[in-house]
Parts: structure tokens; C-alpha cells; sequence
């Protein structure tokens, strides 16, 4: 399950960076900023409100996937080092004091 989630993971980040790339910007190319504006964009002057969303979208799932990765292993290694170290020192034999040093 861990690994078909990352796998899932990766394909939504690549998936909205590819959506961020493509979407145009504000009226802040290049063209003008030295005064051309004749420059025609991809989509024309906006952004397409369908683009938006996909983007939304994206970015909500790779949130989503981002928790999920984050709280899962700790649910598949429910191990923890304080108790095992707990067990090895009670597993010890405890040292005898009152045998003589020679």
C-alpha cells in the first residue's frame, strides 16, 4: 500500500508542476515589460477557469498524499527503542557485588 501511494504521490507532483508550468502568467511576460504586448500567449490574456481548477485539485491531492505518506510508516513499524532496550536490560543478569576482586 506504502508503494503504490508514493508512486501515486510522484505522478500528482509531476502532474502539477506540468499544470503550473503551463499556465500563463498576469500580464508579466516579458514583452511587457519592455512594452511590446503584441506577444500572443498559449491561452490568450487569462488563465482558463478549467486550468485553475485541475491545479487546485492537484495541489489538494499532493497535500493529501503528503499527510498520508507522513502517518503511514509509523503505523506499519510499530517498534520502539525504548522498549526494546527496556527488555535487554531487564533480560541482563545483574552483577554480583560481594564476589572478591583478586
Amino acid at each position: 500500500m506504502y508503494i503504490t501511494l508514493l508512486i501515486i504521490h510522484i505522478l500528482i507532483s509531476l502532474f502539477l508542476i506540468f499544470s503550473v508550468l503551463i499556465q500563463s502568467g498576469k500580464g508579466s511576460s516579458m514583452s511587457n515589460i519592455f512594452g511590446g504586448g503584441g506577444m500572443e500567449n498559449v491561452f490568450g490574456a487569462e488563465t482558463p477557469a478549467i486550468l485553475n481548477k485541475i491545479t487546485s485539485f492537484l495541489a489538494i491531492m499532493f497535500i493529501i498524499t503528503s499527510v498520508l505518506l507522513a502517518i503511514i510508516p509509523g503505523k506499519l513499524t510499530m517498534k520502539s527503542i525504548l522498549k526494546e532496550e527496556l527488555n535487554k536490560s531487564k533480560n541482563v543478569a545483574p552483577i554480583n557485588p560481594s564476589t572478591p576482586s583478586e
